[in-house]
């Protein structure tokens, strides 16, 4: 049941939503696929828990999270976001809800993609290179932990993927096919809210209203309540958002608009944005993306006579591209920090 909880910064009561909750140890599997396919059909979120990476390490990677957002800005901005969306994201750099936003959004961010080495033909694609990393005279041990991380988050991520195929009536390896999940687009964000308070009457946001762009997302978070959902896609009626508790130990999954597409609107890519109340707030999100060249379009097991095709088929790259477009500021603006 979902339970209220005391008034927002905003002044707007809300509440908690109950998501359904997938344990990857689970020996049952049509027990998952059931508690997923009701949840990737009412909310596109859910929770996993039991995935395999220790409480520990876990801690770790919000450690070292916390000391990379603890430089000074000039430290920071000299890793700034190149166009291989690899790096720092300042302060109201990313515009979620430009409709709906007075400014960017009240968060900073660290984007680590799968590394590729600048030599490699791959490389040469948008979203491929190699990582920006921090000094090591700065933050021993860094990168070891976050490509730790990365390589542990795809292994659960590639997990989820299979429930998710069998709920869609499709092989359980459908997704691990090389040019899907066999060599992704997996970006690793790390995030730190500074704790400006949120206004959605003034257009002020953590993050402003928006769906994620790929197959699926792993949000990992702090305890600070924050991120909100929307299940109603009805324009003509009042928006009703609800929070999501964090999960100790666990992931928050959400669908991404890819796997709408695929599913030809069937499984729920969810409207979500953060609302803060003050309070600092860290979370690391895991962006699962299939390959570049991989062409998104209507499962078989989606489509029929009536009910055809409602999207028209795109490339991962050419969908990712526009979409990072649309939210992230020019990178031009930010040419006085490299001189």
């Amino acid at each position: 049941m979902a339970s209220d909880v005391p008034e927002t910064a905003t002044g707007s009561a809300t509440k908690t939503t109950a998501l359904n909750c997938i344990s990857l140890s689970e020996p049952d599997i049509k027990k998952s696929v059931s508690l997923l396919k009701q949840a990737c059909l009412d909310s596109g979120f859910f929770y996993v828990i039991d995935h395999g990476i220790s409480q520990e390490f876990m801690n770790e990677v919000f450690t070292q999270s916390k000391n990379f957002f603890d430089l000074p800005l000039d430290e920071k901005m000299k890793l700034l976001r190149n166009e291989k969306h690899r790096g720092y994201t300042p302060i109201l750099d990313e515009t979620l809800d430009p409709d709906n936003q007075a400014s960017g959004d009240y968060k900073e961010g660290y984007y680590i993609g799968v590394e590729v080495p600048e030599n490699d033909p791959q490389a040469e694609k948008p979203f491929y290179g190699p990582n920006l990393w921090p000094s090591t005279d700065i933050l021993p041990g860094w990168r070891e932990t976050m490509e730790l991380y990365h390589k542990e988050a795809l292994r659960v991520a590639r997990a989820v993927a299979r429930i998710i195929a069998l709920a869609l009536d499709l092989d359980a390896d459908f997704f691990d096919k090389p040019e899907m999940l066999g060599v992704p687009i997996a970006t690793l964000r790390l995030l730190h809210y500074q704790g400006k308070a949120s206004d959605p009457k003034q257009g002020i946001f953590g993050a402003g209203a928006h769906s994620d762009y790929g197959l699926i997302t792993l949000l990992a978070t702090d305890d600070v309540m924050g991120l909100q959902i929307c299940k109603d896609r009805d324009n003509t009626r009042p928006q009703v958002w609800e929070y999501v508790e964090p999960v100790k130990g666990g992931f928050v999954v959400n669908l991404g608009d890819m796997l709408e597409r695929w599913s030809n609107g069937i499984f729920r890519s969810t409207m979500h944005r953060v609302i803060l109340d003050g309070r600092e707030r860290y979370s690391i999100a895991f962006f699962v993306e299939p390959s570049h060249e991989c062409l998104v379009e209507c499962l078989p097991t989606c489509q029929s006579d009536t009910n055809p095709p409602k999207f028209p088929a795109v490339t991962c790259s050419a969908y990712l591209l526009q979409r990072y477009k649309d939210t992230h500021a020019d990178l031009s603006l930010y040419s006085k920090h490299q001189s």
